[in-house]
């Protein structure tokens, strides 16, 4: 009986131990003007794009950026598939360091099995293979971001890594922001990107 209870104490233990994985999925805080919020990435899922997202987070480059764009069912036109997001990074306020930049390999969502639901996290680009510290929030589903989806012509979709896990009450506090012709009218400015 003494093994019994002994058994069924190292089960709990180790149950407690390997069953969190939020080691393996590192927290970023993105730092606003309108509040904080967390986001949970998948470097499992989508190793290179959460590689070059913490690699901009590790170098400061987020100090001093911006929520500087949203889609949104106003300021879209009829003919377009609608999307609703926000838009953030350093495009705005550096964009020099923008653009130079290599491009991160792209990961769609076929690859790594993360789609564009509400609060995920992904990041923007042109052409696949292009996108660097751009990125956006969905708000709602945004099936026509996925790998095959409608928003981009080239139907490999955006590159999701990542959800919001905490703030998504700012989020859509940004994304109700007045704005002119789908920028933020001003912007929103992001103090900081941080681990947590």
């Amino acid at each position: 009986m003494r093994n019994y209870y002994l058994l069924i104490s190292c089960s709990i233990f180790l149950l407690s131990c390997g069953g969190s994985s939020n080691s393996k999925q590192p927290h970023v805080q993105i730092r606003t003007a309108a509040g904080d919020i967390e986001l949970e990435l998948y470097p499992e899922q989508a190793p290179k794009t959460v590689a070059a997202f913490l690699s901009y987070v590790d170098s400061g480059f987020y100090h001093n950026a911006s929520f500087y764009r949203v889609l949104n069912d106003e300021n879209q036109s009829s003919e377009a598939d609608r999307s609703n997001l926000i838009q953030g990074g350093i495009w705005r306020t550096n964009q020099k360091k923008a653009s130079s930049l290599p491009g991160t390999p792209h990961e769609s969502t076929q690859q790594t099995h993360i789609l564009h639901k509400d609060g995920v996290i992904s990041l923007a680009r042109t052409t696949p293979g292009t996108a660097t510290t751009e990125f956006f929030i969905c708000i709602g589903p945004q099936p026509g971001f996925d790998f095959g989806g409608d928003n981009n012509p080239d139907k490999q979709g955006y590159a999701a890594f990542g959800k919001v896990v905490n703030g998504m009450d700012i989020v859509r506090n940004i994304y109700a922001r007045p704005e002119n012709n789908q920028s933020f009218d001003p912007p929103v400015p992001i103090y900081n990107i941080v681990r947590k």
